[in-house]
């Protein structure tokens, strides 16, 4: 899809579940199991992985959706060792363009931004919607 002079390769794929565990752990993001990762990995509308010279998958992101209004990004991760080379930036402006291609316009886009990401998405338009709206959750 889009390789870089410095050897990463973005592409529209999955990393297999395995991988996609490793990378969720390894990142920081919150275990799952294969089962959870297999059905993920099926269910989600877009994905892009980065994998280096190599052919290993260094970073993911995702956007789950109904395909038309609402769009969900998730998994933004790029292992420590990978951060700081423009990988998680280059995947979210991917993504978003797959949206913008895709959707109806005028579609709605969410996040979960943590500390380390929130300057990314800040710099691609992303705003936090406090006071008017608070994020919330319910693990089940």
């Amino acid at each position: 899809m889009n390789e870089r002079s410095d050897g990463y390769r973005l592409l529209p794929v999955p990393p297999e579940a395995r991988r996609y565990r490793q990378l969720r752990a390894l990142s920081g993001l919150s275990p799952i199991t294969q089962a959870q990762a297999e059905r993920t990995i099926e269910g989600t509308w877009a994905w892009r992985s980065v994998v280096d010279a190599a052919g290993e998958t260094v970073a993911m992101g995702r956007v789950v959706g109904d395909g038309g209004w609402y769009f969900l990004v998730a998994d933004m991760a790029t292992l420590p060792e990978h951060q700081g080379k423009g990988l998680g930036r280059a995947v979210l402006v991917s993504l978003l363009e797959e949206i913008r291609d895709r959707a109806e316009e005028g579609a709605y886009v969410t996040l979960t931004a943590d500390p380390p990401g929130r300057r990314l998405y800040e710099s691609l338009g992303f705003r936090d919607v406090a006071p008017g709206g608070t994020g919330m959750s319910l693990r089940l």
